[in-house]
């Protein structure tokens, strides 16, 4: 399957589930608001999410899929699929400790992840109580993400990519029903996120064996395959989870300003998931086994192929996202959540730190394909000491910048780490020779930042025209940003057609279900180090 086509099949299910990720939340702000309930549920939300992030997404495909997809190289498909039994194994063990020690020190745990919540002893409480009932998710979405990367390894993108879609249904539905019958809505919807773990888990376990790839449980063994995945999972949590680690540094300096903080930084950084969500992590879940194979059987030039591919279609659909977003941050967010107990007040806050977060998207998606480039190649160190050093960035801006600015400066903080992250990055692969940007991507990058500035003025000047539509009635609201966002993509999309920023005909052959996975064809750098 091309590199592009795979792109745009995981890109594609990831937007579905974005769009009713949107519809989730929407009904999460209409019932629950911005106040001590909100931030309470989106604490324990987010607690389990952050380790299915670093550990099962992040850290768990990155080290998996290249030793699965060697394997499957060198010693074929019942050796990888032993390895990938004796992984599931362990992996349960492991995850089934963890959860229950987590259950049992849940107040120590939330006194590092919201220490604000001290002060409110019923709030912190019924953190406490929620968390406990969200945290057995990390459970079933681990072995999830391994299922997924099973698939991936294969070629398969389908199936996992769809997976999160259920996720919000369900949780649409506790919303909408179970969030009725409990003694509080918070309280429904985090037995909400439970039962999705458990449907999650068995849609994949069913696709796994509809494709023929289904994996026996069987006693764990400490395998010499095993160890190395465990081995490099820690380290590649902390590369590639940065982001995540960011954002929980931001709920624990949030909980420590005004109430309605943690659910303000929550509903901006939702909006700013959707282009990292369906962009970032597409490019980076396909690039993957493409670059693992490429690189396995010494094709560097391919595997810069690639690279370079991939990060030229990620910028070409990221920066003018960022663009539209700061242009438009205050009408997306009244029409999403401007609704209920999401009054005036709160969805200015959350618009400004949307802008805030809007400034660092393109860094973190160049973060996901730049980072696969090293975990193609088992590096891990590298990307590791990277992290952590923006990671220190983040949490000293965060300090400097929360006072002057609240919490549109812990946002920024998080967009300036993640942009120093990017740019070392870059410059280790470029020392190392595997990243030489060809003359595509020196071509096409200031044409798109152009092509981006020009639909993000007109966006912002139709948006300032149109303020009297904006303030109307909710369909009225609705239709104007509708147009305007689509009115936004028509203009970016003949823009960059015109400027040279993006070429239909090219486009049209990487969609081609004939074209290649890879092509050395294109011009620029020198021979690349598998």
């Amino acid at each position: 399957m091309a590199l592009i086509r795979s792109i745009t099949t995981v890109g594609g299910f990831t937007l579905v589930s974005r769009l009713a990720g949107f519809a989730r939340d929407v009904l999460f702000a209409a019932v629950l608001g911005a106040g001590p309930a909100a931030d309470a549920f989106f604490v324990a939300f987010k607690f389990p999410n952050l380790f299915r992030r670093l550990f099962a997404e992040g850290a768990l495909a990155a080290a998996f899929v290249p030793t699965y997809s060697g394997l499957l190289i060198s010693s074929g498909r019942e050796a990888a699929r032993r390895f990938a039994e004796d992984a599931l194994a362990v992996l349960l063990v492991v995850l089934f400790v963890f959860v229950a020690l987590i259950e049992m020190l849940m107040p120590y745990a939330m006194m590092g992840l919201a220490p604000g919540f001290l002060s409110d002893p019923e709030k912190f409480a019924f953190a406490v109580e929620l968390t406990r009932i969200t945290f057995p998710y990390i459970l079933f979405i681990s072995l999830v993400a391994l299922m997924g990367a099973v698939l991936n390894a294969h070629g398969r993108f389908a199936a996992p990519a769809a997976t999160p879609v259920i996720l919000n249904m369900v949780m649409i539905a506790a919303v909408l029903s179970w969030s009725q019958f409990a003694r509080s809505p918070a309280v429904g919807l985090a037995w909400g996120v439970a039962v999705a773990g458990i449907a999650q888990f068995v849609w994949l376990g069913l696709m796994l064996a509809r494709d023929g790839h289904g994996l026996r449980l069987r006693l764990p063994r400490l395998t010499p395959q095993v160890k190395k995945l465990l081995r490099l999972m820690l380290p590649i949590a902390l590369g590639a989870g940065v982001y995540q680690i960011n954002v929980v540094v931001d709920l624990v300096i949030g909980s420590l300003l005004p109430s309605g903080t943690i659910s303000y930084l929550y509903y901006a950084d939702r909006v700013a998931q959707l282009p990292l969500g369906v962009i970032g992590i597409a490019v980076a879940t396909a690039l993957l086994p493409l670059l693992s194979r490429q690189i396995r059987a010494g094709d560097g030039a391919g595997a810069m192929e690639s690279q370079n591919r991939a990060l030229e279609f990620a910028l070409l659909l990221t920066v003018p996202a960022a663009f539209a977003l700061i242009a438009a941050a205050g009408p997306v967010i009244a029409v999403l959540f401007g609704r209920g107990a999401f009054g005036a007040d709160a969805q200015e806050a959350t618009a400004w730190v949307l802008a805030a977060y809007a400034l660092g998207l393109p860094a973190h998606v160049v973060v996901k394909v730049l980072a696969t480039g090293y975990f193609a190649r088992e590096d891990t160190k590298t990307p590791v000491k990277i992290g952590v050093l923006a990671l220190v960035v983040n949490v000293v801006l965060n300090l400097i910048l929360m006072g002057p600015l609240a919490h549109v400066g812990i946002a920024l903080a998080t967009s300036i780490s993640a942009w120093v992250n990017a740019a070392l990055l870059a410059l280790g692969l470029y020392r190392s020779g595997r990243l030489r940007p060809d003359s595509g991507v020196r071509r096409k990058l200031p044409r798109i930042v152009i092509a981006s500035a020009v639909m993000a003025g007109a966006v912002g000047a139709v948006a300032a025209a149109g303020e009297t539509l904006l303030a109307g009635s909710e369909p009225v609201r609705i239709a104007a940003v509708a147009a305007l966002v689509i009115g936004g993509v028509v203009l970016y999309a003949a823009l960059a057609q015109l400027s040279g920023a993006v070429s239909l005909a090219e486009l049209k052959r990487s969609l081609a279900p004939g074209a290649a996975d890879q092509g050395a064809a294109s011009a620029g750098g020198d021979a690349p180090v598998p």
